[in-house]
């Protein structure tokens, strides 16, 4: 590096992709770094933390830092919610240790200038992870497969989002209502009118790129301004921080373009709600797939006693743990019959009206997608819930239903799935997660009951709340 910088070829930019402590040390001594993210999700999946002077944080070789342990019971507004056994007033809001895991360490795509480091939540005392954080919960399911022969988890988030003309600060002031979208009919893989959100789409592709997430492609979807990006699949863990990379890294370049992009699962009633599919496949320790087999199972020929009874199992316990896959009040108003989002439990090859749908038929990239998550849910826990129900289905022997064939909004009274009824309210989802003695083996009962707290007061605030619809409704007629 010395010798480059004297003879006048010192790096122009930082190198692409995750970063080795040398690569940053040498990007910050050429000036080239100045600021270091160090941040870890918390429950909403919602990067927090500290920056640091880059030359600080090299020359003293941080890795790791304090924060208050309230960030893993707060709600949105940051305000310290009480009831919790981890955190409150009584417990006098201690710290939590924030780990740096440097196999995240990158540029930061939004701002060249800045480089970020994911951590995990450590006890300021026994050093032990926190295990109500987003990622630990995610961590235990990963060991547990691994637990299984060396099972390895491949996943893949889809998420859908809606592009809006006004800036964050702009939607405020207008509390979020007549906002313009950034299309102006349904663009569903069209070309010219996906062309709109290209000063957006493209700057993201290439920034995401630029710290080593490969993406695949971006589409206009079904909602006017909606589009999808899409990033390759690969290990749980690193699918879940990619995922909320992405997302960071459309606010902070959305912001940049005096603009807006909301993940809601449904922003307005009149449009389709946005999703996150996930797609999951199993790997064997020689890295072959899991799912791929000599068995039939409904119509999905060459699949395997792994594939049946992990799908068997991922749609038993859904039910119990839909917090995860649908964590906000908004999230259950995205399943509506025929909007491209699921309002049964039911299985199919290749169907989009079902809530799983088996791809990659026939082929060594067999996997089953779950099309219940909504834009808005934290992946570390719908990854971990999903790995939780599957595996037990894989160490219980637990059958799948019936698939169902054509129309699932239709055929769901008919098919075996409907069996199992979903919550449709997220207090009513809080409950039976609260209830669910799946959710105390699987995560623990100390992490099931700090969720259940953790989403029950959000129902509480949702339901103290005077609404839109109840002024426009009751203000002068009733």
């Amino acid at each position: 590096g010395a010798a480059a910088r004297a003879a006048g070829s010192a790096p122009v930019e930082v190198p692409h992709g995750v970063l080795s402590r040398d690569q940053l040390t040498e990007a910050v001594h050429t000036g080239l770094v100045s600021s270091v993210i160090v941040a870890m999700p918390d429950n909403y999946g919602r990067l927090m933390g500290k920056r640091y002077c880059a030359k600080y944080f090299v020359e003293r070789n941080v890795d790791h830092t304090h924060a208050c342990d309230y960030l893993l019971t707060c709600n949105m507004n940051m305000d310290p919610v009480q009831g919790f056994a981890y955190s409150s007033w009584d417990s006098g809001y201690g710290d939590l240790e924030m780990g740096a895991d440097f196999s995240t360490l990158r540029a930061c795509g939004w701002n060249t200038n800045e480089a970020i480091v994911l951590c995990d939540a450590h006890d300021v005392n026994s050093q032990e992870k926190v295990p109500f954080a987003p990622r630990s919960v995610l961590q235990k399911q990963l060991a547990s497969a691994d637990s299984f022969g060396g099972l390895k988890a491949n996943m893949a988030s889809e998420l859908e989002y809606y592009v809006y003309k006004e800036s964050y600060r702009a939607a405020t002031t207008k509390n979020f209502v007549n906002l313009t979208p950034n299309g102006t009919y349904a663009e569903d893989y069209h070309i010219l009118q996906g062309s709109r959100g290209e000063p957006l789409n493209m700057r993201v592709r290439d920034a995401l790129s630029r710290m080593g997430i490969v993406v695949e492609n971006s589409k206009g979807e079904y909602g006017v301004g909606q589009h999808e990006l899409n990033v390759e699949y690969g290990d749980a863990l690193r699918a879940a921080d990619n995922h909320i990379l992405f997302k960071h890294t459309f606010k902070e370049i959305a912001e940049q373009l005096g603009i807006s992009v909301t993940f809601m699962a449904k922003p307005y009633t009149e449009q389709a709600g946005s999703s996150c599919h996930i797609h999951l496949s199993l790997a064997n320790a020689d890295g072959s797939n899991a799912f791929v087999g000599n068995e039939t199972c409904g119509s999905v020929p060459n699949c395997s006693e792994t594939f049946r009874h992990f799908l068997g199992g991922w749609m038993k316990y859904t039910p119990e743990l839909m917090v995860f896959y649908a964590p906000t009040v908004n999230s259950y108003k995205r399943f509506a019959s025929a909007s491209w989002a699921p309002t049964s439990l039911t299985w199919s090859r290749d169907n989009r009206t079902a809530g799983f749908r088996v791809v990659g038929v026939g082929t060594k990239a067999l996997r089953i997608e779950c099309r219940l998550p909504g834009a808005d849910a934290n992946p570390y826990l719908a990854f971990a819930a999903s790995l939780a129900a599957g595996l037990t289905g894989v160490r219980e022997k637990i059958e799948p239903p019936a698939p169902t064939d054509g129309n699932a909004y239709e055929a769901a009274a008919a098919a075996g799935g409907s069996k199992i009824v979903l919550p449709t309210t997220l207090g009513e989802a809080a409950e039976r997660f609260a209830a669910s003695e799946f959710a105390a083996t699987a995560f623990g009962a100390h992490v099931r009951d700090h969720f259940a707290h953790f989403y029950a007061n959000e129902w509480k605030e949702y339901s103290a709340a005077v609404t839109d619809f109840e002024r426009s409704r009751y203000f002068e007629q009733i």
